[in-house]
């Protein structure tokens, strides 16, 4: 796939906010790496700015860990008490991505429906807890810029349905729930599938190094800032899939075994720059 398409050559004259500002709604007092992997990712993927929004624990490492990253700290796991503020902030950004080390909690849920169903017309990437929320609550994302990328048991989770190994009865199910749902859905595997309810598109990219943590909310901060510049969520998502696993291709053979995340960070620009 070539993605330079979606990176055309830049105008002399173009400043900070014309290529994205990206809002991620994560992590939690046990998780502070989520929300960390999707801001990078976004950054490097080309977004201008990203504000990272969770448990103040999870943000005082994320600040710490790089100086790119802006935060948004919270007194305690994301509940109800916080939607307003973060309702405030969102006008302000041009993609959201809510889900990544999220507390699996009640009131955490029902703080994300709350987001998701009054951030309007926001272009937003729903992963991990937020797919769990969502699932209780699927009216909330119609009429809405929404990608959705679940693995095969957060596809269960939305659905209701499993899916098996082979591709076509992932293609099948796929298609079928995202024309349903009315929404993009990017399903995550040794093969993503990504359907719009009408098309399916398939990635192949990737390495069998990519099973440690981190990687899915590599793929979401891809995704976001790529929703950031005005893709449409289908073409944004078979994008990000690319651009993920070139990613993870190209670092798996530099560190093998000892392969993370964060390791693919450095590749995402040779991916995107590649002609």
């Amino acid at each position: 796939m070539n993605v330079k398409k979606y990176y055309p050559p830049r105008d002399p004259w173009s400043h900070k906010g014309q290529l994205g500002y990206v809002l991620i709604i994560g992590g939690s007092m046990r998780y502070s790496g989520s929300p960390i992997f999707n801001g990078i990712a976004a950054l490097r993927s080309g977004a201008d700015l990203i504000t990272l929004v969770g448990p103040r624990r999870a943000m005082d490492i994320a600040a710490a860990f790089l100086p790119d990253i802006i935060t948004h700290p919270l007194d305690g796991e994301l509940s109800s008490e916080h939607v307003s503020r973060i309702l405030d902030l969102a006008p302000h950004f041009s993609a959201l991505i809510i889900g990544g080390g999220l507390k699996r909690s009640k009131h955490t849920y029902t703080a994300i429906q709350e987001i998701i169903a009054k951030s309007g017309e926001l272009p937003m990437v729903i992963d991990a807890e937020a797919i769990r929320a969502v699932a209780q609550q699927i009216e909330i994302i119609q009429n809405k810029k929404v990608i959705l990328t679940p693995h095969a048991e957060e596809f269960r989770i939305l659905t209701g349905q499993k899916v098996k190994p082979e591709i076509e009865d992932r293609k099948e199910k796929v298609k079928k729930w995202a024309h349903g749902l009315k929404t993009v859905i990017l399903l995550k595997g040794h093969i993503d599938v990504i359907s719009d309810g009408k098309k399916v598109v398939l990635n192949k990219t990737g390495s069998v190094f990519m099973t440690k943590g981190g990687f899915g909310d590599v793929l979401s901060g891809i995704c976001g800032a790529l929703l950031a510049r005005g893709l449409s969520p289908f073409d944004a998502a078979h994008a990000s899939a690319y651009i993920n696993g070139r990613a993870g291709d190209l670092s798996g053979k530099k560190y093998g075994e000892g392969l993370l995340a964060s390791d693919s960070f450095e590749f995402i620009p040779t991916v995107i720059n590649d002609k």
